[in-house]
Parts: C-alpha cells; sequence; structure tokens
C-alpha cells in the first residue's frame, strides 16, 4: 500500500514500478499519484462523497454558475463534451463549465471545446499597506509551477491591485503536450486549496508573502474557451442584463442631452437637415 500524496479522495492503493497507483472514488479509473488527477474524475469523486455524507463541505460555494454536478468522464478522466442531469444535457469545455443553454438529451456536442485560458481573481482580506508585488508574484509562480506542476511557460500573468490579486493561466490546444498537466486541473486544485478545502493529503496550502499568512475573502475563476459559448439572451444572468440596460439608458440619456445641448445653440435645426441630407445620399448612393 502507498498514499496517494496529491488526491485524498481514492482508495486501493499500491505501487507499481515505484509509482503510487489509487482507484479514483466514484469512478474506479486508476490515477497516478505522481501526477495532479482530472478536475472530472475529482468532482465524480466529490459527488460520490457527498451522497454519503463522509465530505466536509467547503466554506464558499463555487463560482460556477452551476456548481458542483455528477461529471461523465472518458477513461482517460477528461469531461465528455455533453453533460445530462436526469432528462436535461449541455454541452461543456474542458474545465467541465457549461458552455451552451441546457437542453433536453437530444441536443448534440460535436467537440470538446478547449478551455485555453482561465484567469483566477482573488480578493484578500483587508489590510493597511499593499503587499510586495515583487515577493507575491515569486509565490504565487513558484506554488503553481512546484505544487501543481504546471510548466511556468504557462502562467502568462501574476497582476496585484490592492485588494485583488488576478493570476492569468493560458495553454491551447497547440501548445500543450501528452506530459503537461492541464490549466483546467491546476485551476481546481488551487480554488480548493484557497477555499481550505484541499485535494492534497494532509498538505493544506499556506499563503504566506513576506512571513506574513494571507487570507482570502472571494476567489472567482473565469472560463475563455477557443470557439465562443452559445448562450442565448434568455439564459443571461440579471446582472449582465441590468449592465446592458444601463449601457442603453446611458445612450438614450447621452441622445437627449446632445439633443437639448444644439437647441440651446440654435443649431438643432440645421445639424438636423444636414444629418437627414447626408443619410438620403447615404441611401442613394
Amino acid at each position: 500500500a502507498c498514499i496517494c500524496e496529491k488526491n485524498k479522495r481514492v482508495t486501493n492503493c499500491r505501487l507499481l514500478n515505484g509509482v503510487c497507483w489509487c482507484d479514483s472514488v466514484g469512478s474506479g479509473v486508476s490515477v497516478n499519484c505522481d501526477t495532479l488527477t482530472s478536475k472530472c474524475l475529482l468532482m465524480k469523486a466529490e459527488m460520490t462523497g457527498s451522497k454519503s455524507g463522509r465530505r466536509e463541505k467547503p466554506k464558499d460555494a463555487f463560482e460556477d454558475t452551476d456548481g458542483l454536478y455528477d461529471p461523465e468522464c472518458e477513461n482517460t478522466g477528461v469531461f465528455k463534451a455533453k453533460q445530462c442531469n436526469g432528462t436535461t444535457c449541455w454541452c461543456v469545455n474542458t474545465a467541465g463549465v457549461r458552455r451552451t443553454d441546457k437542453h433536453d438529451a437530444d441536443l448534440k456536442c460535436n467537440q470538446l471545446v478547449r478551455t485555453m485560458w482561465i484567469i483566477i481573481e482573488m480578493k484578500h482580506a483587508e489590510r493597511n499597506a499593499p503587499l510586495n508585488t515583487e515577493s507575491l508574484k515569486k509565490f504565487f509562480k513558484e506554488t503553481i509551477t512546484n505544487r501543481y506542476m504546471l510548466d511556468g511557460r504557462y502562467i502568462s500573468s501574476v497582476l496585484y491591485e490592492k485588494p485583488y490579486i488576478t493570476i492569468d493561466l493560458k495553454q491551447n490546444s497547440s501548445e500543450k503536450s501528452s506530459g503537461d498537466v492541464d490549466i483546467a486541473d491546476v485551476a481546481y486544485y488551487f480554488e480548493k486549496d484557497v477555499k481550505g478545502d484541499s485535494i492534497f493529503h494532509n498538505n493544506r496550502l499556506n499563503v504566506s508573502i513576506d512571513n506574513e499568512m494571507l487570507h482570502f475573502e472571494k476567489t472567482v475563476v473565469y472560463y475563455v474557451d477557443e470557439i465562443a459559448p452559445e448562450f442565448s439572451m434568455k439564459s443571461l444572468t440579471p446582472g449582465l442584463i441590468a449592465v446592458i440596460v444601463v449601457v442603453i439608458i446611458a445612450i438614450v440619456a447621452g441622445i437627449v442631452v446632445l439633443v437639448f445641448t444644439r437647441r440651446r445653440k440654435g443649431k438643432y435645426v440645421k445639424a438636423e437637415v444636414k444629418e437627414m441630407n447626408e443619410m438620403h445620399r447615404g441611401l442613394n448612393a
């Protein structure tokens, strides 16, 4: 027997040629404990654990709109492009995040679209002085390359604007080789670590910058796919609709202000006639 250092949600661990292999809970797929387990298998194991009531619940809800679901995984551990819950189905990207509206079981998802860019945005707890930017960048770059085994070339930036820390991970289809860990798996491990629900076996992540522990109030993960998602207007969140409405109101208000300004200057009639003539010319052309 052996201990799977990089995944606590496994059973039946055994050593094969010096490598610890275990069966992932819920799917029974064998995983290599020297590397990260795929997000799909981790979600499946988490759902299995939560059904039996064994799992500690994370303090925060997922920022992903659909939260945790019981995914269908390929034998390789990657998500199947089409996911269903009963008779409701949707298409996902390589990070397992829904990228279409929900439909009935007839839905076709022709390919698993790659998530090529993941933006992790964290807000640290209130503090008087800002953190040292160089120390912060060094900490996150070293943690991501050492703890999650991601090649440094996939960390495109670490940005600090107090109190927000933004990490960009970019890895498109052509860049990723078979030996590379996937940015979606890295982001999932990282998000769980930051939220205090580590996937690692007895190995919590302590975020310490210049010997000072850092606590986070909020973590949001955004996904950018190689092909744009296919959401209809009706599925837009109320927040986004509110933004669109505000933009429209702002444009209308701008037009009203423009009309009043021109009228006050006595140029309104001339301007209107001139613009009408230009419109006629444009139509005739």
